[in-house]
C-alpha cells in the first residue's frame, strides 16, 4: 500500500482557497474547461499553490460549447437552477481531475463545496455520496469529499483561520477575469468579506 496522497480541486475562489489553507493537500488540480474567468482563476490558484507549497497541477479541457449560463457568456437552460448553472459542471470536473489524480496517485479528491451549493444538484450530499461511490467502484478506488459542506463560507473560512492577505486572491466572478461586481458570485464574494470583515477589508 503506498502513501495516502490527497488532492483539491482549486478554483481559485474562496471556498477552495480557504479549503487549501485548512487541508493542506499534497497537491491542487486547477481545471480549464473553458470558462469565461479561467485565465484569473488560474493565476489565483498558482498564486495560493506557491504561497502553501503545494504542487499545482493544471488539466486543460475546453468544453465551452457544452456550457450555459453566465460562466459560458450564454443564456441559461430552462432546466437551471441559477444562472451560472453549466450542465453537469461538478460530474466534468471530478472526472478529470480524477483522471489527473490518478497518474499522480491520489487517493482522494476533495472539493470545495459549501452549504449554499446546495442550490445545484451537484452541490448535496447526495450527489457527493452518488460520485464517490462512482469513483471507488472504478480502478483505484479514488475515493471524493467535500469537507466544507455542512459550513457556510464565512464559517469555513473561519476555520480554516485563513489570513486575509491570502484570501484576497480569490477570484469569485462567474462572467470574467476581472470583477464584473453583479453576477452572483462577486455578490457573494461581497456578502462574505463584509459578514467577516466588515468596513475594515
Amino acid at each position: 500500500m503506498g502513501v495516502a496522497v490527497k488532492a483539491l480541486l482549486l478554483s481559485g475562489g474562496m471556498d477552495s482557497i480557504a479549503l487549501a489553507w485548512w487541508q493542506r493537500p499534497a497537491v491542487a488540480i486547477t481545471v480549464d474547461y473553458g470558462q469565461r474567468a479561467a485565465a484569473t482563476e488560474l493565476a489565483a490558484s498558482a498564486r495560493v499553490c506557491a504561497e502553501l507549497g503545494i504542487a499545482h497541477e493544471i488539466v486543460r479541457a475546453d468544453c465551452s460549447a457544452l456550457g450555459s449560463g453566465d460562466m459560458a457568456e450564454g443564456a441559461a437552460l430552462n432546466v437551471a437552477p441559477v444562472t451560472e448553472w453549466w450542465p453537469y459542471r461538478n460530474q466534468l470536473l471530478v472526472t478529470l481531475g480524477a483522471m489527473r489524480g490518478i497518474a499522480l496517485g491520489v487517493s482522494e479528491l476533495m472539493l470545495g463545496s459549501v452549504a449554499s451549493d446546495g442550490s445545484h444538484a451537484d452541490g448535496r450530499p447526495e450527489f457527493y455520496a452518488a460520485i464517490d461511490a462512482l469513483l471507488v467502484a472504478q480502478e483505484g478506488a479514488m475515493r471524493v469529499s467535500a469537507p466544507a459542506l455542512h459550513l457556510s463560507t464565512a464559517a469555513l473560512v473561519r476555520e480554516a483561520r485563513i489570513p486575509r492577505e491570502l484570501l484576497a486572491w480569490a477570484h469569485s466572478c462567474h462572467v470574467g477575469n476581472l470583477a464584473c461586481g453583479g453576477c452572483r458570485g462577486c455578490i457573494k464574494h461581497y456578502q462574505v468579506t463584509g459578514e467577516l470583515y466588515g468596513d475594515a477589508y
